[in-house]
């Protein structure tokens, strides 16, 4: 078998970049969006919850055609990804700006219109960039764990954008005044978040597209049997990796894992204004516990897949996460959990949440490194390099979550007939006990679901080496 050279941690830490950039966007949407429609503008939760949703139905289309097209794309100056990647951060800034800005006076219609067409143009944007960035980082390497390296960095990527977002907003944007208990519920704040993050979010895609360039020779190129995209092929393109069976189980515990990461995440802001009664610089704080669980993934998982197969590191860490976060909340509505004030509720739900983001942590980089792994696999069997469409439904699901989550989080809120504009420490104490019990039990479900999914992944070290082995071979034989 041929020898690996290692990716530079330059390139690494450019390609990490780059998610940090998409996962500002991201986190903030899915974080943001819906209290800011409900909360501050008043719209209905069902509605604020199905405008992100209706984006999906798009989303279900553009990232399927991105990858197939990018897999497809020639260029020897610029290769199959990046010409994506410089062109996408304009469309994705312009969108972000525009969402959280809409015109005063639309009323409940055009507010509800106005969300629905700047979540499609904000997730269509994003496709533009995330599945051609994500595909490159697939494709970087060919070894077996310097790929889970690639993607650790990746992951800290993700961390740093998400969790950047969340501390340095609670921290210096969203800041409680006079006539608002929570710095969340000011207006005025939003408009100043979205030209912060728009700026960052631009800066931080074009240099991860910029810096990584010098790495397109060492890239693949489409086959010169393999024509350029057409949507004939497209569909061939679509029955090829979901012949994969390793790729039909990771895609399906994906989306019940999305479930449950979409709906904590839309009732985040709930939890912790209304059920915790935290401010938001106790809110702010919850980010030192996602440090440790993400600084803990980024170290560890390559380590660990040298030790345990990437299956059963899958399996267990989304075991972890399916409980980490909801222990706390599930405590306390049976009871053994102290109530909002005492001085141990908060180190409490820091300490599950370092175990959630540990969890998650190590999830995202294990599946990252999986599906480079299914992309030499597919090869072989096909004889083409698939890293866009394999990857697709990854970016996929990192926006279906939020989307589909929110939805039905939406949805949710309106059944417990939790109050619009609501106050904090003066909502019911049913419904109080009902957003829990919607936050945490329900959603422990479709993780567990997800987990026993992960289980149906069988490709292992032993198995990759000799499909590495298969590829030397044929890349080895003359042509004719």
């Amino acid at each position: 078998m041929s020898e690996f050279v290692s990716v530079p941690t330059r390139t690494k830490v450019f390609f990490g970049m780059g998610a940090m950039a998409e996962h500002i966007a991201l986190y903030s949407f899915g974080f943001f969006i819906m209290l800011y429609y409900n909360q501050v503008l008043g719209l209905p939760a069902t509605l604020a919850g199905l405008g992100p949703t209706l984006a999906l139905i798009v989303d279900a289309v553009t990232d399927p055609l991105m990858g197939s097209y990018s897999d497809r794309f020639r260029s020897a100056k610029w290769g199959r990804r990046h010409p994506f990647m410089l062109i996408a951060p304009i469309p994705v800034v312009a969108s972000f700006y525009f969402v959280f800005n809409p015109p005063a006076d639309l009323g409940t219609t055009g507010l509800f219109i106005w969300l629905i067409v700047f979540s499609i143009l904000v997730r269509s944007a994003m496709t533009l960039y995330f599945v051609p960035h994500l595909a490159f980082g697939g494709e970087m390497s060919k070894d077996y764990h310097e790929r889970s390296s690639v993607m650790a960095f990746n992951n800290i990527g993700t961390y740093v954008g998400s969790a950047g977002a969340h501390f340095f907003s609670l921290k210096f944007i969203f800041i409680a005044t006079a006539g608002y208990s929570s710095g969340l519920l000011v207006p005025e704040a939003y408009h100043e978040f979205s030209v912060i993050a728009s700026v960052i979010i631009f800066f931080g895609l074009y240099a991860c597209a910029w810096f990584t360039k010098d790495r397109i020779p060492t890239l693949s190129q489409p086959r010169d049997d393999v024509a350029p995209f057409n949507f004939r092929d497209f569909f061939g393109d679509i029955g090829k990796v979901l012949r994969n069976r390793n790729y039909v189980y990771l895609l399906l515990g994906l989306l019940f894992l999305s479930i449950t990461l979409g709906m904590r995440a839309a009732f985040n802001n709930y939890m912790n204004i209304y059920f915790w009664e935290f401010d938001t610089s106790l809110i702010a704080n919850l980010v030192f516990a996602s440090i440790i669980g993400y600084v803990f993934g980024f170290m560890f998982t390559p380590k660990l897949h040298r030790i345990f197969d990437k299956r059963n590191i899958i399996v267990w860490s989304c075991v972890a996460y399916a409980f980490g976060d909801a222990l706390p909340v599930c405590l306390r509505l049976l009871g053994y959990y102290p109530e909002n004030g005492d001085p141990w509720v908060f180190p409490g739900v820091l300490f599950f949440h370092v175990i959630g983001s540990a969890g998650l942590s190590i999830i995202n980089i294990s599946v990252m490194s999986a599906l480079a792994d299914i992309a030499d696999e597919n090869e072989v069997r096909f004889g083409q390099r698939q890293e866009g469409m394999l990857y697709s439904a990854r970016t996929f699901f990192s926006k279906a979550d939020r989307a589909l989550g929110t939805f039905i989080a939406g949805v949710a809120l309106d059944i417990i007939s939790f109050p619009t504009k609501a106050v904090p420490g003066e909502v019911d104490a049913d419904v109080i006990f009902k957003l829990g019990m919607v936050d945490s039990p329900v959603t422990i479900v479709p993780a567990l679901i997800g987990a026993c999914l992960y289980a149906g992944y069988r490709l292992n070290k032993k198995t990759h080496d000799g499909i590495r082995k298969e590829l030397d071979e044929r890349q080895a034989e003359p042509v004719g």
